[in-house]
This record gives C-alpha cells, structure tokens and sequence, in this order.
C-alpha cells in the first residue's frame, strides 16, 4: 500500500476503496475550522481579563475569523477547482495551525485579531476544500450519505466547542484553546495525503479573477457592515461598508451574467430547489449562531455554570443533530427534499420558541427540550439543502459549490450573531433598567452594568465588594456608633448587591425570551418562504434531469473546446516544426 495516495480520483475506473477513511479525514479538518469559533465563546472571559479586552476588541477577536473567512472561500474554491483541490485543503491546514500558534503567543489585542485573521483565511482554503473533495471522492449514489456525516460533524463542532475548551481552561490558560488545533491540523495535513486522492477539474477555463475579486469586495463589505453597524452605531465605517457591498454586489452580478465563464453562474438562483436550498441554510445558521451566541452567555452567567459544564449541557444539541442526520437519510428518499427540510425549520421555529418561556426561575432542565429539538432540526434540514446545493454544480465546479453552500452558512451566521445579538443588547439594557427603578444606582454604575450580562454582574460583585469592606471597617472600629454606621451601611450594599444580581439575572433572562421570539418569527418566516421555493418531489426529479442534461452538454461544450486547443496546438507545433 501507498504511503501517499497519488492516483488522482478522476483516473479511477471504479470508486475509491478507502473513501469513507478519506471522508474522516474531511470531518476532521471541518470540526477544528467550526470548533474555532464555538470554542471562544467559552475562553472569552479568560482572555478578556488577561488581555484586558474593551467590548470591541473582543467583538473583532470574534468577528476578525469571519470577515476573511466568509469573503474568500469563492474565489479560493474556484482557484482550488482549476489547480488542486486537494493542495487547496493542506495550505489552508497549514495556515491554519500557523495562525493559531501565533494566536497563542500574542499578549495584545491586536496580535489576537490578526491571528484570527490568519486562521480566516485558512477556514476559507479548507472549507470549501472538504465538500469539494467529498463529492468528487464518493459516487452519486452515496453521496448523501457523505454529506449527511458532513453535516452532523459541523453540528458536533458547535457543542464540542465549549466542551473541549472548557476541559482546557480548568487547568490551563486561554491560549490553550488555540494550541489545541494545531495537532489536529497537522493530523488532518498526514491523513490527506495518506487517505485522500488529489483531485481538481478535468476542464477548467481560466478563472475570472474580476469576479472572484468582485465577490470578495461585496461579501467582505457585507459581514464587515453586518459585525460592524449593530454593534458600534451606523457611523462612517459601517455606512462606507454598506455602500461597498451594494455597489460590489451590483457590479458582480453585472459581471458573472455578462462573463463566459463566470466564477459564479447566478442564474443558478433561479431554480426553485437551489434558492430554496440556500436560503435555508442562511437562515437555518442564522437561529443556530443566534441562539448560541446567548445560550452559552445565560448558562455561564445567569446558571453559573463554568466554562466544562456549559460544554456538557450542550451535549444533548450534538447528539440530536446525529439523530436528525440520521433520521433524513431515510426521509428524503421516501417523502422528498421539500417535505424533510421543511418538517426541519419548523423544528427549529418550534425550538425558538419554547425558549421564550424562559425567565428568572428557570434552571437548566427548561432548555433541554429546545436544544434537542433544535439538534434534530439541524441534522433534518441541512443535509438535504448542502447535497442540493453541490448536485447544482457539475464536476469542474464542485469547490465553487463548497464555497457557495458555505458563505451561505458563514452570512447566515453572521446575520444571526447581529441582529439576534443586537435585539439581545437592546432588550436586556431596558429590561435592566426597568429592574433597577428607584434602587438609587448611580447612572454611571447602571451604564456600566447595561454593556452586557458579564458587566451587570461586575457591577453587582463590585457593590458586594464594598459591602464587605464596610463590614471589616466595622469591626476594626474602636467607636461602637461608627461600626453601628458602617455595619448599617454594609447591610444595605450586601442587600443592593444582592438585588442588582437579581435584576442583571432577571433582565437577561427576559431579554433571552424576547430574542428567541424574534428569531423564531424570522425563522418561521424563512420557513413560509423556503417550503414555497423548494420543488415537490416530482418537479426536483424534472429539475434534477434538466439539471443534468445541461450538465452534460456543458460537458461536450467543454470536450469540444480541449479538442480544438488541442488540434491548435498541433498545428502551431508543426508550423515551429516546418520554420526550424
């Protein structure tokens, strides 16, 4: 046996043997990229005490991953399609694991975000990679069943994060949390050569670097507006960002309808199953980053979890995103693509929704339900959409339809973080200060305890801290009319304490059900809309034919084409051949 695999796939005249070994391979390089951002949800606190971190540093430790991230994974797909799909995915692991050893040695803000950033575009090299390779690895017909192994391992990433981080941090710092992806990569990097064949496009034109260029202008100008304006104000960067992602985004259609060979053809959009299917990946993400982003924040802060308990109590959502896989591998077949996806995003509504009973008294056990129904609406509906969205993309373009499935989730995503993020702020800071009327806090103490659920509790520990000063003063004090003031005093901030505790607890808690009705509104919304998209399974059978005939004479298009270079080719060489 090989030590490295060199036959690249397209020569194979059978499927490949150890493709399920490669497809481990694939899961594995997609769990660190996903786990690099769950992962931090938890280590934040950490790193924000050791960095002394303002909210907008760690806001764009966060967001500095994404912005690269979601904005070069198309043209780095096509790139990938032309040259090596397979070379594409070891130089993003590779970039990878160098951005993350740098991440853990910075002291500074700035040193955090540009690893980040790093680690970015490795995650846009590597992302788009795995699908790509995972469809020209597997035959058609088990296809499926690759992508829905995909897919559950993005969802096991999402509660793996927090778990795997939380176990480092009992006994290690913040930037264990990144050394930890290193092994992983280089893991990954031996077992892609090894397990996995290189493959790329049999015919692929020149690429369009205009429109690759186009499109990282207007995707990248789109997250940045997105991170940027619901958090830090509508000022001139997020509105100079907003005015760049219009116009970028109206030149790069203009561009790909225009171009022969485009990177991206956008009349793709306009069959039903393929809008429909990435529409609901957007908004699928959208609720799944979304209520992430502030369950984790209500586990640790209001339920007191540390960061290793709120890894385990989002168990339940990884081990039902398995079952829901498993559950649409038998439902598709039978019911269709429309029906399962669909039966998926009401889950998901329906999980949203239960999580707005939430309130002050609610423990731990009101949020298993909704995160096991919302575990089994991911794995219900992801799978169906992501094959969906690669079955519309022929061989040579199968790193563009990575790349396309993924800015879907990536925006969806950072949508969600945003605007659930945002309705989050905004609900919790009036719910505060409907909390703390008449309780006499200085404006600038309840400002301060506005900023974020961690802050509310600071201010509320800050108070408990004076309290407790008093009470030793008093009992230093030599006059028994002083130490009878000052314990007075004592009680009262003890007391202030306490109710500034609740209210922080409170407030979030009822920010927590505002949100989740605004994102299961959104989410039941999309719903309507993606049931109308999607085809009944009749019409996806129709569209899936007409889908490959096109497929196929595109392919003729494209032999037709080989062979004339060829024959000129030949040509010029004899011509060479009669001047020597």
């Amino acid at each position: 046996m090989r030590l490295v695999m060199n036959e690249p796939v397209e020569r194979m005249d059978r499927p490949y043997a150890r493709r399920w070994w490669a497809l481990l391979v694939l899961c594995l390089s997609l769990l660190i990229i996903v786990m690099a951002n769950t992962a931090l949800t938890v280590a934040a606190p950490d790193m924000t005490q050791d960095l002394g971190l303002s909210s907008a540093d760690l806001q764009w430790v966060i967001d500095g991953y994404t912005v690269p991230y979601a904005a070069l994974m198309l043209l780095l797909g096509a790139i990938g399609d032309k040259y090596s799909r397979r070379g594409a995915l070891v130089l993003g692991l590779v970039v990878f694991g160098g951005g993350a050893v740098a991440g853990s040695l910075v002291d500074s803000s700035t040193g955090v975000i540009a690893a980040r950033a790093v680690m970015g575009v490795g995650a846009a090299l590597i992302m788009p990679a795995t699908l790509s390779l995972l469809a020209a690895t597997f035959p058609r017909a088990e296809r499926a069943k690759a992508i829905t192994l995909w897919t559950a391992t993005a969802g096991l990433a999402i509660a793996a994060g927090p778990l795997v981080a939380g176990a480092l941090l009992q006994n290690h710092g913040w930037s264990s949390t990144f050394l930890i992806n290193v092994p992983i990569a280089v893991v990954a990097v031996i077992g892609t050569f090894v397990l996995v064949p290189p493959s790329r496009a049999a015919h692929h034109h020149r690429i369009d670097y205009v429109g690759g260029l186009l499109s990282v202008v207007w995707i990248g100008s789109l997250v940045y507006m997105i991170i940027e304006g619901p958090h830090f104000g509508w000022g001139v960067k997020a509105v100079t960002a907003a005015v760049a992602a219009g116009v970028g985004f109206v030149l790069f259609i203009g561009w790909e309808l225009r171009h022969p060979r485009p990177v991206l053809d956008v009349r793709r959009f306009a069959h039903r199953r393929f809008a429909g299917s990435n529409l609901a990946v957007a908004l699928f993400f959208l609720a799944v980053f979304g209520a992430f982003y502030y369950l984790t924040q209500h586990l640790q802060f209001v339920l007191g979890y540390d960061a290793l308990d709120t890894g385990v109590r989002m168990l339940p959502l990884a081990g039902a995103v398995f079952a829901g896989s498993a559950l649409t591998g038998y439902l598709t077949p039978r019911i269709g693509m429309k029906i399962t996806v669909t039966a998926g995003m009401v889950g998901g509504t329906a999980a949203l929704a239960l999580l707005t009973r939430v309130d002050a008294a609610s423990s731990y056990g009101d949020f298993v339900l909704p995160l096991v129904i919302l575990g089994l609406a991911i794995g219900l509906a992801l799978s169906p959409c992501t094959d969906a969205i690669m079955g519309a993309f022929p061989e040579s373009e199968l790193g563009v339809g990575g790349a396309v499935n993924d800015t879907s989730l990536e925006l969806g995503g950072s949508l969600g973080i945003a605007i659930l993020g945002s309705v989050l702020a905004g609900s919790y800071s009036s719910h505060l200060s409907d909390a703390t009327a008449g309780s006499k806090l200085p404006a600038s103490a309840l400002s301060q305890a506005q900023d974020s659920v961690g802050a509310g509790y600071a201010v509320a520990r800050g108070i408990g801290d004076k309290a407790r000063q008093l009470g030793e003063q008093a009992a230093q004090s030599g006059s028994t009319e002083q130490a009878a003031q000052l314990k007075a005093q004592s009680g009262q901030l003890a007391h202030g304490a306490r109710q500034m505790a609740d209210a922080v607890g409170s407030a979030f808690a009822d920010s927590v059900a505002h949100t989740s009705l605004v994102g299961a509104v959104v989410l039941g919304v999309g719903t309507v809309l993606v049931g109308v998209l999607l085809p009944r399974k009749e019409a996806a059978v129709r569209e899936d034919a007409e889908e490959q005939e096109r497929e196929r004479e595109q392919e003729r298009e494209q032999e037709e084409e080989r062979k004339q270079e060829e024959g000129r080719e030949q040509e010029e060489g004899l011509v060479d051949s009669e001047a020597r």
